[in-house]
């Protein structure tokens, strides 16, 4: 009887393997697989893409990105876009299988597994997705998931991204979603999976209509890289503040007590010498960057040699052919991880070229660059081109030069994000030290020969020797045991060359500090350079009229010429402002030299800034011509103002007074900076020849209430500046968090300005200007009376200006 028992047991184990085997196998039957690091299998009949796990409880990164994006860079959801890269695992629980995104910046380097252990349960990691096993092998060992839910979810977060920037509310619509089957690949080292996404909803936004075929749906493509990890063999480089790289970190609780908890290094792709003792040797393995195959020529050939502006770096250090530049082969997929690409793409608007990276978060090692540039971009630099030169003088007119100058920007600006791609920050003092860095942002350098435009040297043929230095420090072959001491060198060298070095956080603020650290400048002396600028914007002006744009183009274009020419100094006044109360610092860290202490500008550099701002708000420079008013007519019949067109408080007219006006507030919301003016009132008690907040405040008084022109356009352009000052001194009144020395410098301004304008005896024989005065006068009083603004703050702006755009 026991034998009988113990047989049927056997036959019913026979039964069940058999059972579970064949299962396996008839699921997996009539669907297309592809093999790989995780082999998946596509259902033609359902269109569902299953996932084969046998890798339970093993770290892989899993990257999400949008291949095929809306077209809005102002929605900032843009093709070939990267997501979140994610070190995440599969986990069996019973019948289902879920996906963690593990908790990479909170960690225990250490031996002991229950240290480790207990730094993980201490903080939280992500259940991304769970999914439901659809069969498994008698092992239970190899599962397969419907892995379709989680490639249709919105996994790059577009309904959030939509919802915060006021553009509608929407969500997936399954019906009008399916798997990407041409685009889902299996590699030994990577699976991609792609899906096309259909989000329906309302109330979409004005950027959403203006690229959507239909404002209740929109379409896009949703990517998901399954990605091996690296082995063990890539050694992270510590970050060092002056290194030029961003800072890769975690918080390493298995320090000592006497040893940083916070642990920095730097991103960088993985890179080895053949032969580590040669002075020039090949790579292990090359670093390769592939071009866009649909970028159009000659745009091709400009990304091309400006991203191969970096093989020079390398060949410095001692590498031959490490770093290659080709085009992408038309059968690859840009979303592949194995292929670092430069992309091209289009958008409704200019603006916004990225540099980004899929970077192992245990280690910073990158894993794959992904450049992404906007195809506007080309034609801005030509539209400056073109108005500043104003060529178009008969029919076989030759722009060879103003096309070359924008050939010239797209060469540094293909330099500028494959450098992000390596790992490196911006360097917004390289503008201020001979163009040391194509890591800045550049302003085309113009200059004046014989009394004419020259647009020859306006952009960089080159990588700078800060470019040289940063990658040096991350990228040399040097031995473990000579790491640190070879890398404290080339930190010591770049600094004895006066190299200068100033990032994102001392140089984009309103408020910002540094003296050197500016976006979309040039010149060694800010202030000198915006004087110079003016010159240079006063030629482009009186060349300005129908030579401005070609034969058979409405006149009522002109003005979408006009605007970046007429408001050609802008950056150039924000890096002059930056001089008022200007400090000069840099990254130091404590070491046996002696340090450099904290200065600020001088005063006489101070004084310069501020006649330069204040000569950049007078109605000489900003009153047009009566001639180019005249010029532009209302937008012809079939065209339309766009983003690039000044607005106006003139209807459908061109309002050259609104261009005046926004020009000035700009101007004036530097200078009266809530946080600029603390800091210069500091630095005036402490140094006596800077100029203190009064004397700012006598000067702004001076070259506006006290400027009197005698007719025409000059005169509504300086009852602008007024109006513009006495808002920004309200403003400043009645700002809350304004410190009591400055208060009382405005107070006092106020003050002094009302008895002014109810005295000021030359300003009586303009009717306009005396009924001005009264009119600020009155708004004065009853803003110091009711503890509030007579009238809102104007709204006015300009047009988009970096890069050189918004």
């Amino acid at each position: 009887m026991k034998f009988v028992r113990l047989l049927s047991l056997i036959l019913l184990s026979v039964i069940f393997t058999v059972q579970a085997n064949t299962n396996f196998t008839d699921f997996t039957a009539n669907k297309t697989i592809q093999k790989g690091y995780f082999t998946f299998y596509l259902d033609e009949v359902t269109g569902k893409v299953y996932l084969q796990i046998d890798k339970f409880n093993q770290d892989f990164l899993f990257q999400s990105s949008l291949p095929k994006g809306i077209g809005s860079n102002d929605i900032g959801l843009d093709r070939g876009q990267l997501g979140a890269t994610r070190l995440a695992r599969f986990e069996r629980v019973g019948s289902k299988v879920v996906l963690r995104q593990l908790n990479t910046y909170y960690r225990a380097n250490s031996d002991n597994p229950l240290e480790k252990q207990a730094v993980d349960e201490a903080f939280a990691s992500s259940i991304i997705w769970g999914f439901t096993i659809e069969s498994e092998d008698n092992t239970r060992e190899q599962v397969i998931i419907d892995y379709t839910p989680f490639l249709l979810s919105d996994i790059h977060n577009i309904t959030d991204t939509l919802a915060k920037g006021k553009e509608g509310k929407f969500s997936i619509d399954e019906s009008r979603s399916f798997v990407y089957q041409s685009r889902s690949k299996a590699f030994p080292n990577n699976t991609e999976l792609e899906a096309t996404v259909t989000f329906k909803g309302s109330d979409a936004g004005q950027y959403l209509r203006s690229v959507s075929p239909d404002a209740k749906a929109f379409t896009v493509n949703l990517h998901h890289s399954l990605i091996k990890l690296p082995d063990d063999k890539y050694k992270p480089r510590v970050f060092h503040p002056y290194s030029g790289y961003w800072a890769e970190s975690y918080a390493d609780y298995a320090s000592a007590i006497d040893e940083p908890l916070i642990k920095r290094f730097i991103p960088r792709h993985r890179l080895a010498k053949k032969t580590p003792s040669a002075a020039m040797s090949e790579a292990v393995d090359p670093i390769i960057y592939y071009i866009d195959p649909g970028v159009p020529e000659p745009i091709k050939g400009a990304l091309l040699d400006g991203a191969r502006w970096w093989v020079k770096a390398f060949e410095e250090i001692g590498y031959k052919n490490a770093f290659q530049v080709k085009i992408l082969p038309e059968d690859a997929d840009p979303m592949d991880i194995r292929y670092n690409v430069i992309q091209w793409v289009h958008r409704a608007t200019r603006v916004g070229s990225y540099g980004s990276s899929v970077i192992d978060p245990r280690t910073g090692e990158i894993i794959k660059g992904h450049v992404t540039l906007g195809s506007l971009r080309v034609r801005q630099d030509y539209l400056i081109a073109l108005g500043l030169t104003s060529p178009f003088t008969g029919k076989n007119t030759d722009t060879s030069q103003m096309k070359e100058m924008a050939l010239a920007r797209i060469r540094q600006l293909s330099a500028h994000e494959v450098g992000h791609t390596l790992g490196i920050a911006h360097n917004f003092a390289a503008s201020v030290n001979d163009r040391a860095s194509v890591m800045d942002y550049p302003h085309p350098l113009i200059n004046l020969i014989d009394g004419e435009i020259d647009l020859s040297n306006a952009y960089d043929d080159k990588i700078g020797v800060w470019d040289k230095h940063v990658i040096a420090y991350g990228y040399s072959d040097v031995m473990a045991d000579k790491e640190q001491a070879y890398l404290d060198t080339v930190i010591n060298t770049a600094k004895n060359k006066g190299l200068l070095y100033v990032s994102d956080p001392d140089a984009r603020s309103s408020s910002s500090a540094h003296n050197t650290g500016h976006l979309w400048d040039n010149g060694e002396n800010a202030a000198l350079e915006l004087t110079r600028m003016l010159t240079i914007r006063k030629k482009a002006l009186a060349n300005f009229g129908l030579n401005s744009i070609p034969l058979n183009t409405p006149l009522s274009e002109l003005e979408e010429v006009l605007a970046p020419i007429y408001n050609f100094h802008r950056y150039q006044v924000e890096a002059a402002a930056k001089l008022i109360a200007g400090v000069d610092y840099s990254y130091q860290v404590k070491t046996q030299e002696k340090q450099s202490p904290m200065r600020w500008v001088d005063g006489k550099t101070q004084q310069q800034a501020i006649a330069a701002l204040l000569q950049s708000i007078s109605p000489e420079e900003l009153t047009l011509p009566v001639h180019i008013v005249k010029l532009i007519p209302p937008k012809a019949y079939g065209y339309s103002k766009t983003r690039e067109s000044f607005k106006s408080n003139t209807g459908l007219t061109f309002d050259p007074i609104y261009a005046a006006e926004a020009s000035v507030k700009k101007t004036l919301s530097l200078l009266f900076n809530a946080q600029r003016l603390t800091r210069l009132q500091q630095q005036a008690v402490m140094e006596s020849t800077i100029p203190s907040v009064a004397n700012l405040f006598e000067q702004i008084i001076s070259h506006s209430f006290k400027v009197l022109p005698e007719s025409g356009l000059s005169l509504l352009v300086q009852q602008r500046v007024n109006q513009q000052v006495v808002e920004h001194l309200l403003s400043l009144w009645h700002n809350q968090e304004l410190v009591t020395e400055v208060r009382a410098e405005v107070y006092a301004t106020l003050n002094d300005l009302k008895e002014l304008l109810a005295t000021n005896s030359r300003a009586k024989k303009y009717k306009s200007m005396a009924a001005q005065f009264n009119l600020l006068k009155s708004q004065i009083t009853f803003s110091l009376a009711q503890g509030k603004l007579a009238t809102p703050i104007s709204t006015i702006d300009m047009p988009p200006g970096s890069p050189i755009g918004n």
